[in-house]
């Protein structure tokens, strides 16, 4: 059995597993992640070599997963979202001519969209899309089997879609800031009048599963605002399915309300009933939460044809 060495970095934890090639997980732990603020590179850098060093001799490469815009050819950094001391680096050659041992990389939401289409939601498709909300909102996206990223390697940040042609300076008015997680509290606090400092995503969906009016309009407007922007990304693209991750994913009632939002919206759209053909979009739960990223980073390490 061949074991890989697999990290997700993230904002607040870089994680790692050693897996199987068959994406089992057969150890798991996670450190806190050297904040930006009052962290370099050289200090990633050695928190890093503390764990490689651990597991350089049983493993035989190196996946990573992290956020920012990646050219994964290069192994090349472009950016690296919150871990903005990382931009700029040629990950995958520093770390292989340091450790001696292939090394990959791939932007976070990508590698959830691998995750998908290698074992998960996506599985049984040749086009589909991941869609995860987090703070705010990436993903991934699958074309004809391969994954796209486009020509500078930003396809699926979904985050920079505009929703709007009025306020465009307002950015509440982008993907990012009204489909992230924090949007949800905030329509939330709208309507019951409290301070969104005070809720936070598991309180929110506490009080919608139980019923509550003002939370669940709340909801209807986080996924009223939802429904457009997988329309706009399906008419695109043309989708046999969208998958929808992130933590508050794994609630069933989102996944009601953007169905129930979709269907409105569709209903709505004066294109819609006269055509044969409705751009709808078949929304469904993704299969992976936490360990989608470090899946996706195996997967996207198997298929780099320079690992031989």
């Amino acid at each position: 059995m061949e074991k890989y060495l697999v990290f997700d970095w993230g904002g607040t934890f870089l994680k790692y597993a050693i897996m199987d090639e068959n994406a089992d997980i057969l150890e798991k732990d996670k450190v806190p992640s050297p904040q930006p603020d009052v962290s370099t590179k050289e200090m990633f850098m050695d928190v890093l070599d503390g764990i490689i060093s651990k597991y350089i001799d049983e493993v035989k490469g190196i996946a990573i997963s992290m956020p920012g815009m990646i050219d994964k050819k290069k192994g090349y950094c472009i950016t690296a979202g919150w871990l903005t001391y990382l931009a700029g680096s040629y990950m995958v050659d520093e770390l292989s001519d340091k450790y001696g041992l292939p090394v990959s990389v791939e932007n976070d939401g990508k590698c959830a969209a691998l995750a998908e289409y290698w074992k998960g939601s996506l599985s049984d498709v040749d086009n589909g899309a991941v869609v995860v909300l987090g703070t705010a909102v990436g993903g991934g996206i699958i074309i004809n089997g391969n994954l796209y990223t486009g020509n500078h390697f930003s396809a699926g940040e979904y985050s920079y879609l505009c929703m709007t042609t009025e306020n465009t300076d307002d950015f509440d008015n982008y993907w990012g800031f009204s489909g992230g997680s924090r949007a949800l509290i905030r329509y939330v606090a709208e309507f019951t009048g409290e301070n969104p400092e005070d809720l936070d995503g598991i309180k929110v969906f506490e009080r919608a599963n139980n019923g509550e009016e003002a939370v669940l309009k709340g909801l209807k407007k986080y996924t009223d605002r939802m429904a457009i922007g997988l329309y706009n990304i399906n008419v695109m693209l043309d989708f046999d399915k969208i998958a929808i991750g992130g933590g508050i994913s794994k609630q069933p009632l989102l996944l009601e309300y953007i169905k129930k939002s979709i269907d409105e919206f569709d209903a709505q759209n004066p294109n819609g009933p006269k055509e044969e053909y409705k751009p709808k979009p078949n929304v469904v739960v993704a299969k992976y939460y936490n360990d989608a990223n470090l899946i996706g980073a195996l997967f996207n390490y198997l298929t780099d044809s320079t690992h031989g």
